[in-house]
Order: structure tokens, then sequence, then C-alpha cells
């Protein structure tokens, strides 16, 4: 029998391509779990501008 493990939302932010071209980000989420989201390469510099706006310099 396998040994379970906790999900936990511990552990640094991701991103990855995968093969068939979308971008994965999983974002860790306080209480555990995480946030896991596909988009394409317009999404993704779409969600960068709307960040950029926003975060301090």
């Amino acid at each position: 029998m396998a040994a379970m493990k906790p999900r936990t939302g511990d552990g640094p932010m991701e991103a990855e391509r995968e093969p068939r071209g979308l971008i994965i980000l999983r974002v860790p989420l306080e209480g555990g779990g995480r946030l896991v989201v596909s988009v394409n390469d317009e999404e993704a510099k779409n969600l960068h501008e709307v960040l950029a706006g926003v975060v301090k310099k």
C-alpha cells in the first residue's frame, strides 16, 4: 500500500509550459492546497500587464 501524503500549499509558486503550448501556473494558497491555472501566451501577457500595474517598485 502506498503512503498517502497530505496536499499542502507549501512550496514555491511554479510555472511551466506543457507540450501542447499552454502555461500551467501553480500558486500556493493560505490554508493549504494550490490554485492551478492554465493560460495561453496571450492570457499570460495580459496577466503580466495587469500585475505590473499594481506591483510596487
